[in-house]
């Protein structure tokens, strides 16, 4: 029987650890205006508001895959249009929308890491050439993902800001 204090302590390191990483994404959009949030600033084609848009659709797939397994995951037509455009603001969209709509995803995949049964159960990953044949990762796994995605974009949001105004999240 596992001792529920060390259970509840794990998921409690994993979600103050993705709640700092969230936060580190979030902060390189304060005090910026639509147009800023969608200005490419390097030669990256990255935008602040274009990452946010990203890690949001990243994050709600995964917490998709931690219910459904690899059903839930969806690759698109293989039309690289569609992929871009998930990196991009679109008409219409604000920063405030959406971190409004990462904010949503965020409570969904707390309440399911605090929620889920098992962290161990687990799901084969979807076929696709960047994940290992075979591979089968379980609920902990795909939160450590999430993690470290959600850090992997804060460190661009972070360059992006700097390159637009010259503010910086740390120092």
């Amino acid at each position: 029987m596992a001792d529920k204090n060390a259970e509840s302590s794990e998921r409690a390191d994993l979600l103050a650890a993705l709640e700092k990483q969230r936060h580190f994404l979030r902060f390189p959009l304060r005090d910026l205006t639509d147009e800023q949030a969608n200005e490419r600033t390097t030669a990256s084609a990255l935008t602040l508001g274009g990452i946010v848009k990203h890690v949001t659709a990243v994050e709600q797939a995964w917490a998709n895959f931690i219910v459904e397994g690899p059903s839930a995951m969806s690759w698109g037509s293989g039309d690289t249009g569609d992929w871009e455009s998930g990196f991009r603001m679109s008409e219409g969209e604000t920063v405030k929308g959406l971190l409004d709509a990462y904010d949503d995803v965020a409570r969904r995949t707390d309440d399911l890491v605090a929620t889920l049964p098992d962290l161990d159960a687990a799901h084969p990953l979807p076929d696709a050439p960047w994940f290992e044949k075979g591979a089968t990762w379980s609920a902990r796994r795909v939160v450590l993902h999430i993690i470290g995605e959600t850090a992997q974009h804060a460190g661009h949001a972070d360059i992006i800001r700097e390159s637009l105004d010259g503010a910086k999240s740390m120092g």
